[in-house]
């Protein structure tokens, strides 16, 4: 199989978890809709969970620079990117393939916090809560590490009330709690 082959796969995969849960997802499922074999997947995946940390990978690098720069697209300045988080995340609750959080839904389904796509997983978060924090602290705002940790909460929630509610307002709510945060901060 070419490389080019494996990164289709693993772009394929990403589809088929996102839409159906890692455990819920058989390799024969796998086969079925990425159109490639048994043999030719195990070629370059000897496990299924090497297949999902081949995909956290891509939907890490995908989302966060997608986020990131979207954020940076309709905020001039750390204070107005700091409440822009919300509204790229209300952007993304609106699109119709919005499924919930890939990540979230990973820890739900790999608990043990040695397993390494619960690793993989909370370092995702992880860089996306050291973003914030550099935000907060860039605004110059009180305790930066606290802000940001106060606004990942209301991230994740937003996310969470979002895909299990069908809350189409979430990442509006969330907005405006993290502005009363934020003002005072």
């Amino acid at each position: 199989m070419r490389p080019n082959k494996r990164d289709e796969l693993v772009r394929k995969a990403l589809d088929v978890f996102y839409r159906e849960g890692f455990n819920a997802t058989g390799m024969d499922k796998l086969v079925a809709e990425t159109g490639i074999s048994k043999t030719s997947m195990y070629k370059h995946f000897r496990t299924k969970e090497d297949i999902i940390l081949a995909v956290l990978r891509l939907r890490d690098e995908r989302f966060r620079n997608w986020f990131c720069r979207r954020i940076e697209e309709i905020a001039e300045g750390p204070k107005d990117r700091l409440l822009a988080i919300f509204d790229v995340l209300q952007e993304w609750f609106e699109t119709p393939e919005f499924k919930g959080c890939m990540f979230i839904k990973a820890v739900s389904e790999f608990q043990d916090p040695e397993n390494p796509i619960h690793i993989q997983s909370a370092t995702h978060k992880q860089m996306l809560l050291e973003y914030v924090e550099d935000l907060a602290t860039q605004a110059g705002l009180q305790n930066p590490a606290a802000l940001a940790r106060q606004l990942m909460l209301l991230k994740e929630g937003a996310i969470v009330l979002a895909v299990m509610q069908g809350n189409a307002e979430a990442g509006r709510d969330a907005k405006a709690a993290a502005t009363s945060l934020i003002a005072a901060a």
